[in-house]
């Protein structure tokens, strides 16, 4: 059975001057970071389409890019696996003294809303007592997700609709900005305002406790089914999309979602 000292072993095989991978021996902490980003990706992709037989395949290469980061650390004397591991367990028992110590915990949200307080006490610990709410929220997160992040940290501190009726109005109120920077025609502004839009959904989407991520996720994955229907349809009628005009492109359309509605070819 591989463990992760064998993990450890192969990976600085991988990297040795001498006898290792020229791919591997290329790569620095820069270099390495979009193909985690990639990894973590394919690991929620196996998860959305239920895909467990993939998935363990799919962690595992998470898992490498964790062991890669760690073999280059230990090459510069920073850090390893073991401190990885160390650091990791030190958290998650400081994190859960309703599991490990005295405290308690009524229930999920109580929980989540402990786990919240805690890492922002270490974040203040960390930068000596000040610093702000806002603080290392990663900018490479995707934009949705980033956005609904940052509300909640500004939540956490009242600064938030009492109630989900104001992040709806809010909206609102964004999309006739986003129209009357339309009818000026300044690009920027109609970018800044569309921005706002956006913004203003993600909080909606918070007060509706839904996943921004997940919920686009699934629209565009119904679009997409959707669209491949229609473009059968074009074909068993022996045309193709771009032959058919708006009005028929429209009809055909509204087909499909109605079959779709019905369960028709589900």
């Amino acid at each position: 059975m591989t463990d992760l000292t064998e993990l450890e072993t192969i990976m600085r095989t991988l990297r040795d001057p001498a006898r290792g991978c020229p791919w591997d021996l290329a790569q620095d902490f820069r270099s390495i970071v979009p193909h985690t980003l990639e990894e973590a990706y394919e690991v929620a992709d196996a998860i959305e389409r239920d895909d467990f037989d993939a998935l363990p395949g799919e962690l595992g290469d998470l898992l490498f890019q964790v062991v890669f980061y760690c073999q280059l650390a230990d090459e510069a004397g920073r850090f390893c696996l073991r401190d990885v591991v160390a650091t990791l367990a030190r958290k998650l028992l400081v994190r859960h003294p309703h599991v490990f110590a005295d405290a308690a915990a009524d229930d999920a949200a109580g929980v989540a809303r402990d786990w919240e307080a805690r890492k922002a006490q270490e974040r203040r610990a960390a930068a000596g007592g000040s610093g702000s709410e806002l603080d290392d929220v990663p900018l490479a997160l995707p934009a949705l997700s980033r956005a609904a992040k940052i509300q909640r940290r500004a939540a956490r501190v009242g600064f938030d609709w009492p109630h989900v009726d104001g992040a709806r109005a809010k909206l609102d109120e964004e999309c006739e900005e986003l129209d009357a920077a339309r009818a000026d025609g300044s690009a920027d502004a109609i970018e800044d305002e569309l921005g706002d839009v956006l913004f203003a959904v993600v909080n909606l989407a918070r007060h509706l406790d839904v996943e921004p991520e997940r919920a686009l996720r699934r629209a565009t994955a119904k679009f997409e089914t959707r669209f491949r229907a229609l473009e059968q349809a074009a074909s068993d009628s022996g045309q193709g999309v771009d032959a058919l005009s708006a009005e028929e492109l429209d009809r055909l359309w509204e087909r499909v979602k109605r079959r779709a509605a019905d369960g028709v070819g589900r």
